[in-house]
């Protein structure tokens, strides 16, 4: 596990540097969709990782958000987002990250987040608990959601379709004392982690926005499940996050609107 954390880091650090030191530069940028933006430094970004990840473990599985999908028939996946806040980045809001995970059959043992502008890596082994700069980080101590300050983000369908998070954001807007969107999930997650945020919840993420950082969650003493509360897994299209303590008051609200998101899981070739 040591040479796996230190592996994930040193390339989380590499991409993470080359992205802040050509956040001025002139952005090529492409569209996956209509407001779904892909740019050079994601691609740039994403060989960086992946060269380090198959020099160190040639026989590990690779997803990746852009181009990489490497099967070997091993029970170690790399879940990788070379730019978590590619839209930030294209407009040189400086609010993004590098995530990596790794997956050991069906479980994240993994993950680590670089945010490169406030230079902060977080990281977090199963079982071993979770850090910012080496130093451990707990949940905040927030135990009613009226104090408590969220997070979310919006998926990138929601112009046309009705499950667009609008609703649950009116609600816990009225149930909280406030929320705010900062458009990169992975940190998100990162600082319910650290107590910066009690809670996060978003809906249709993919499994390289989630992985890394619903393990730093758990490992700080937090919680992580679907709307339901029932269960969690990365590749689920929903994902409640909290310190623990207002999270049932979460999928309370969660729970009162009858426009239930759509069941079931982010389709990912394995």
């Amino acid at each position: 596990m040591k040479d796996f954390l230190a592996v994930a880091q040193a390339a989380a650090l590499a991409a993470g540097r080359l992205l802040r030191d050509n956040i001025s530069g002139k952005r090529k940028i492409l569209h996956k969709g209509v407001i779904n933006l892909v740019t050079e430094m994601d691609l740039l970004s994403e060989r960086l990782i992946v060269k380090s990840l198959r020099s160190s473990f040639p026989k590990h599985n690779i997803i990746s958000e852009e181009e990489a999908n490497i099967r070997k028939g091993s029970d170690f996946t790399w879940i990788i987002d070379p730019l978590d806040g590619t839209t930030n980045y294209a407009h040189g809001y400086p609010c993004f990250c590098v995530s990596i995970a790794l997956e050991w059959e069906s479980d994240i043992i993994l993950g680590v987040v670089y945010d490169p502008m406030r230079d902060e890596l977080f990281s977090a082994q199963k079982g071993k608990g979770a850090l910012l700069n080496a130093k451990s980080i707990r949940v905040s101590s927030v135990g009613k959601l009226i104090n408590g300050l969220l997070a979310t983000g919006f998926p990138y369908d929601r112009k046309v379709s009705k499950i667009n998070n609008v609703n649950y954001f009116r609600d816990l807007l009225m149930a909280s004392q406030e929320i705010r969107r900062d458009g990169a999930a992975a940190l998100d997650l990162c600082y319910v982690a650290c107590g910066r945020f009690d809670g996060f919840w978003e809906l249709k993420l993919k499994p390289w926005d989630v992985a890394a950082g619903s393990l730093m969650v758990r490992e700080a003493g937090g919680m992580v499940s679907d709307f339901t509360g029932s269960r969690f897994s990365v590749y689920d299209h929903e994902v409640v996050a909290s310190n623990g303590k207002v999270h049932q008051q979460m999928l309370s609200v969660l729970l009162k609107d009858e426009k239930r998101p759509v069941r079931g899981s982010v389709s990912i070739r394995r």
